[in-house]
């Protein structure tokens, strides 16, 4: 179990911390209610969406089934990579992203493949994903000379995710932040491996 503790630590805590908060806002909110948290800069939005992160939509009742499979196969995919860096010693930072991403994607897997039959509404792996993150920072309008969108509402940041997608995007920007430090230290490492299997 050595270089196991650590990221299992941080998929225990982003599992029960999304879990958590879904459920009770699930069971609190009615659907579109909000509970301003921070003015008018940060909401508690409850949704649900039948598709992607962030709200996205994939279609239809053979589409949630295809794309609940997908992530079941996606998530294995990751867990396996996730063994494989820890037993291969890669840069701990690398491992902890990764957990992140794995933690993320099961938490939102937990939604689409238990939540319909749980709450009575639709059979295993048709359930939709709880969102209630809300930021809108920015609430503005186009200007009136832009070629597209001219006059229409502006609000950034518009999508409604959790903490499942929060977890995602956070993995794969360290990942994305710190790739050449992650990649370069662990190349060198595997060419100093070989430089000893061939002195030997």
């Amino acid at each position: 179990m050595k270089g196991y503790k650590k990221p299992l630590i941080i998929i225990f805590l982003v599992l029960i911390a999304d879990q958590a908060l879904k459920i009770w806002v699930k069971n609190n909110f009615f659907w579109g209610e909000e509970l301003k948290i921070v003015g008018n800069w940060f909401i508690l939005h409850y949704t649900e969406n039948n598709g992607m992160a962030f709200g996205m939509e994939f279609g239809g009742e053979i589409g949630k089934l295809i794309l609940s499979i997908f992530r079941i196969i996606a998530v294995a995919g990751i867990g396996y990579g996730l063994h494989y860096l820890i037993q291969h010693k890669y840069h701990r930072g690398l491992i902890a992203a990764i957990a992140l991403i794995f933690a993320g994607a099961l938490g939102n897997i937990i939604d689409s493949v238990f939540y319909g039959k749980i709450y009575g509404y639709e059979s295993l792996f048709h359930g939709r994903v709880v969102d209630m993150l809300y930021f809108p920072l920015v609430e503005t309008h186009f200007p009136s000379w832009s070629p597209i969108w001219a006059g229409e509402e502006l609000v950034f940041f518009r999508p409604v995710f959790n903490l499942a997608d929060a977890a995602i995007s956070v993995g794969v920007a360290i990942i994305l932040i710190f790739q050449k430090k992650y990649f370069k230290e662990d190349t060198l490492e595997n060419l100093n491996v070989n430089n000893e299997i061939t002195e030997d």
